[in-house]
């Protein structure tokens, strides 16, 4: 197959060389903030991630596209991510559940790629420098250069508002009912929610007495993109809610609820994008191998919680709770997808306050 050269530049100046793969934007460029992920597989369910909204996802995984594409592994119904960076973009797939090759998806899905870029490289630069803003493309050198110069990074950033649903749906109908905020929410999370609740899944901008009126057992944060530091509207809404119902946060929902509480966020330096994360439960002193995907984090001296999880890579607060609040939240993905399923019961966890459980109590 013949491909467009491409090339990819990113604001401290720092290029790579490579191929035009998936869809080509009229102009050549794409520009966004660069990132990596090292999960081996469940590429599809990275690419339609909302949390990826404004990012180029760069796999660290080198072979890319293997398994092919089915919508049973959509996570929303569109990606949001700005483009995404692979090494070895497989054409052909092989798997008893493929409906479609990725890079037809990609097309289909208008999500721009370059192939053949030493991912390896480009990886431990990110590793180096932090998470960068930048551009790839068919264009000019100098067109590509000049719109990673102007390239903006998630900072001050409010993505949710773009991937919220437009309007309510329900899922579900177990007689306990919460309410899901949908900040970013994965299709993952919400079948997660539909096996234990009746779920009612609202935009982001719905406010507390909207919430109140629907007379939920339990309201669910849910995961997104961008800076929380950027969305006090939504965290003036989580804190009305706080005390008067059951709250169980993940990712930004998670930020936002220790926000809420009182605490404060900050930018990691290049993130935590994986399946492969161990945490431990403080409270049990039990490990899990966990899913993540965050650019953000919550400063430990900021809380009015207990800090429940700590990421034992680099200490980074994975999880707060607090009994008085009848709240709990966690940094990473129970729901995993992709990923492994260690951490699925905190979704019971969740049921057992809806129940009137204390939370010391797991």
């Amino acid at each position: 197959m013949s491909r467009k050269p491409s090339v990819l530049v990113l604001a401290d100046g720092a290029v790579f060389e490579g191929y035009a793969a998936g869809y080509l934007p009229d102009d050549g460029v794409t520009s966004g903030e660069f990132v990596f992920n090292t999960a081996l597989s469940g590429y599809q369910e990275v690419i339609t991630d909302p949390s990826y909204a404004g990012q180029i996802v760069t796999f660290t995984y080198p072979h890319i596209g293997n398994y092919g594409v089915t919508p049973q592994d959509d996570e929303a119904q569109r990606p949001w991510l700005a483009g995404v960076v692979v090494r070895d973009l497989s054409v052909r797939h092989s798997s008893w559940r493929a409906e479609g090759g990725l890079e037809p998806f990609l097309v289909e899905r208008r999500v721009p790629a370059i192939i053949g870029v030493d991912t390896r490289r480009l990886t431990r630069h990110l590793r180096a420098h932090g998470a960068l803003p930048g551009a790839f493309g068919h264009a000019s050198v100098d067109a590509v250069a000049a719109a990673a110069s102007s390239a903006q990074g998630t900072d001050g950033m409010d993505y949710v508002s773009l991937v919220s649903t437009p309007s309510a749906y329900s899922r579900g109908a177990a007689p306990r009912h919460v309410v899901a905020v949908d900040y970013g929410i994965k299709t993952t999370m919400v079948n997660q929610l539909a096996e234990r609740f009746r779920v009612t899944v609202v935009p982001a901008a719905t406010s507390a007495d909207e919430i109140r009126a629907l007379a939920p057992d339990g309201v669910f944060l849910s995961n997104g993109p961008g800076d929380p530091a950027a969305l006090g509207q939504y965290v003036r809404e989580v804190r009305e809610l706080i005390d008067s119902v059951p709250i169980f946060g993940i990712c930004l929902g998670h930020q936002l609820l220790a926000t809420a509480l009182g605490g404060t966020t900050y930018k990691l330096p290049f993130g935590h994008h994986g399946s492969n994360h161990p945490v431990q439960d403080l409270a049990t002193g039990r490990i899990e191998v966990t899913a993540q995907n965050h650019n953000y984090a919550v400063d430990p001296d900021s809380l009015n919680a207990v800090v429940s999880h700590l990421n034992l890579n680099d200490g980074v607060v994975e999880g707060i709770a607090s009994s008085a609040h009848r709240c709990f939240s966690v940094q990473y993905h129970p729901e995993a997808g992709p990923g492994p399923h260690d951490a699925r019961y905190l979704f019971e966890r969740f049921e057992s306050l809806l129940r009137g459980e204390d939370l010391r109590a797991h």
